[in-house]
């Protein structure tokens, strides 16, 4: 082992989220894109389950989504303004690119719900490491259209299925804004078996 950090470690220490709405085309393309997801499903899946599934959105989709998407916001909340309706139609057209990563956790006679969870909050993770790894800015959200039941049938989720994040992929126009981040003094403790 070397005293510098290997690649891999300065990817991890490096990785920043961008705002989806700074980023711009290219988004990847096919090749790409299938790289991002067969890295995205390498990740720990207890019971060889893939309890996550992907949903790509590019190019027109993204925008038929947001017209779909204001649809529904409008009927459950009346009438938006012009900047409301501009957020709903570009919901999932900020960026070039969006991956929902959508969780099929179920009930299993040995691996628990949450662990399936954690797998598909690990997709989520690894998506953001793979996309920073090819050079694009990624972000990744939720927002009311993850936990909203009609959305989602909307956007292709099923019964049973609930969105565990929109990855936002493109190309990053501004450097990203580093953020403060927890002192390790606070997180960490060291269990002594007392």
């Amino acid at each position: 082992m070397t005293q510098e950090p290997n690649d891999a470690l300065r990817l991890l220490l490096t990785r920043r989220s961008h705002a989806s709405n700074t980023m711009v085309e290219p988004a990847p393309d096919d090749a790409e894109l299938m790289q991002l997801l067969t890295a995205a499903a390498r990740i720990p899946d207890h019971g060889k389950l893939a309890p996550w599934r992907f949903i790509v959105f590019r190019g027109e989709a993204r925008l038929e989504a947001g017209r779909r998407l204001l649809a529904i916001a409008e009927r459950k909340n009346g009438t938006l303004d012009e900047g409301q309706r501009k957020q709903e139609l570009e919901r999932l057209a900020r960026a070039p690119l969006v991956v929902a990563v959508v969780s099929r956790a179920a009930e299993h006679p040995k691996i628990p719900v949450w662990e399936q969870q954690l797998s598909a909050g690990a997709c989520c993770m690894t998506l953001l490491h793979a996309a920073h790894a090819l050079g694009y800015a990624a972000q990744w959200l939720t927002e009311w259209v993850a936990y909203d039941a009609e959305a989602g049938r909307i956007l292709g989720v099923k019964d049973g299925e609930q969105i565990a994040g929109f990855i936002h992929i493109g190309t990053p126009s501004l450097p990203p804004t580093e953020r403060p981040r927890p002192e390790l003094d606070q997180i960490v403790t060291y269990w002594q078996g007392e």
